[in-house]
């Protein structure tokens, strides 16, 4: 057993470490979203097929470095991962062929200023390029000698252990990742391949050590911890190019959970809206509703000034939200065209959710037509509310997907707005509302129910019902108002033997 333990510690101390001149000579960086179920999980969906970003060879760096988190930002993110370094050079290999092609395995760490990551769209060049934005090693590890779906990957931030996974988590081999980036580029010796972090990654500051180490813990191989300290830099970002700015679904997908982030939790308002509690608020007026609201001292929860498509149809699902700002042409030239945030999340709305547009009551031109309706109405969208106006009104009002509305105009968006951002906080007719928010909705009125608030009022909605129905009978048969509505002590004892007989609202 001894000359085992000394035949490892031996292969240990004789691993290739990484340094100065391994930099160098690296070639491309690149890097995959997303590839641990867990971490797809955490994110709320499993991709078909690997998607990959690039990282700019510059920001590689040694253990023991820092890492500037930039003046006037403060979503520094970190992600461990394991790196597989190119031995020999790879073009359309196969998946069965493709580790051949990976001379060795180490620790990596992903990290990202998440402030600036809305004006990459989608390349990530500047959120994650940064110097020192991709520390790798200490030890490179021959991918000859590991099992690649066997590796153990674990981070710790000052100390303590954040990250802890293996390769058994990942939903795509790194020979698939190998073989699937060889079909378009020859991935060259010396090209770093991140293959994405599972779930744990999040925010770190200044003053902060993140340690990343990779290990087959089989073969008694360890990469060594990789670590990096985050220091504030002095410098933040010029006028002259895109500044910080931060959404909710930014503070979201660096912290890696809406709870961590400090937010309500998207996924509070699906839970909550169980089947139970949507029976219950479907089956009694939204003015009672409204009543309940007020109760808890929520005035403010009333969408209005809107039409509707569908008069005497009533709806209910969570607040997906679009916030539209006041047209400026440079803006919209920037943000308006091409796959913009409108069709972005056109295209991710679906079964049970209502998506809810801020358009600042503006009606000068439409926010949406009838092919993006029926988009959503595809996707399986309960309802659209937008406060702006509607183009293709008659057809809109055909299709089957209920949509409130604050009039027609036939002009496109690049009259009066600019699609800007998704999934954050907006205003519309009125009404504060939030991603995962419960809304209800029919012609007589729109309201906003907080998550936490729907299953209690679902319940006295449903009972305040009941008692509505009893009075207006009373006032039917020719009852006089006064002691029954309110009801006083004697009119109360008859509605309660009325709902002992089995009489329901």
């Amino acid at each position: 057993m001894s000359d085992g333990n000394n035949a490892r510690s031996t292969a240990q101390a004789t691993l290739q470490q990484v340094d100065a001149q391994t930099i160098n000579e690296a070639g491309k960086v690149l890097a995959v979203h997303l590839s641990y179920r867990s971490r797809a999980e955490q994110r709320g969906r499993i991709p078909a097929n690997p998607s990959y970003f690039m990282k700019a060879p510059s920001s590689l760096a040694l253990t023991g470095g820092t890492v500037e988190r930039p003046a006037g930002t403060e979503l520094l993110a970190f992600e461990g991962e394991v790196a597989l370094v190119i031995g020999t050079a790879a073009r359309r290999v196969s998946v069965e062929d493709a580790w051949g092609h990976v001379g060795f395995v180490t620790a990596s760490n992903d990290l990202g200023v998440y402030d600036i990551k809305y004006a990459d769209k989608g390349s990530n060049i500047r959120s994650k390029s940064g110097d020192g934005f991709t520390p790798f090693g200490p030890a490179l590890l021959p991918a000859a000698d590991v099992n690649p779906d066997a590796l153990r990957i674990r981070t710790w931030v000052n100390g303590e252990i954040v990250q802890d996974d293996t390769t058994a988590g990942l939903i795509f081999s790194f020979a698939r990742i190998v073989a699937d980036l060889s079909q378009l580029m020859t991935l060259q010796p010396g090209d770093v391949i991140l293959t994405g972090t599972p779930a744990g990654s999040s925010v770190i500051v200044p003053g902060d050590v993140v340690e990343v180490e990779v290990a087959d813990e089989a073969a008694g191989l360890s990469t060594g911890r990789l670590a990096t300290t985050v220091v504030q830099g002095e410098h933040g970002f010029a006028s002259f190019g895109d500044t910080p700015k931060i959404t909710d679904k930014d503070r979201v997908d660096a912290f890696g959970s809406e709870e961590a982030a400090g937010l309500a939790p998207a996924v509070t308002g699906k839970s909550a809206l169980t089947d139970d509690v949507k029976a219950k608020l479907l089956s009694v007026a939204t003015a009672t509703i409204s009543g309940a609201l007020r109760k808890r001292g929520l005035n403010n929860v009333s969408v209005d000034g809107l039409l509707a498509t569908k008069p005497g149809q009533k709806v209910i699902g969570t607040a997906r939200t679009l916030r539209y700002v006041p047209n400026r042409e440079d803006l919209f030239k920037n943000h308006g065209g091409g796959y913009n945030a409108q069709k972005r999340i056109i295209d991710a709305v679906g079964p049970g959710e209502i998506l809810v547009m801020e358009a600042r009551g503006e009606k000068g031109s439409g926010t949406l037509g009838d092919i993006l309706a029926l988009r959503a109405q595809i996707r399986g969208a309960e309802a659209i509310i937008t406060d702006g106006g509607v183009r293709d009104l008659s057809e809109v009002a055909a299709l089957d997907i209920p949509t409130f509305y604050n009039g027609a105009h036939p002009a496109v968006l690049g009259r009066k707005h600019v699609p800007w951002d998704y999934d954050v906080t907006i205003g519309c007719g009125g009404a504060t509302i939030q991603p995962g928010d419960i809304i209800v909705a029919d012609d007589n009125g729109i309201l906003v129910i907080p998550p936490a608030l729907a299953a209690e009022i679902a319940d006295e909605v449903v009972e305040q019902e009941r008692r509505d129905s009893f009075v207006f009978q009373m006032v039917k048969e020719g009852h006089k108002i006064d002691g029954l509505f309110p009801m006083n002590a004697d009119w109360l004892a008859k509605y309660q033997q009325w709902v002992a007989e089995g009489n329901e609202a």
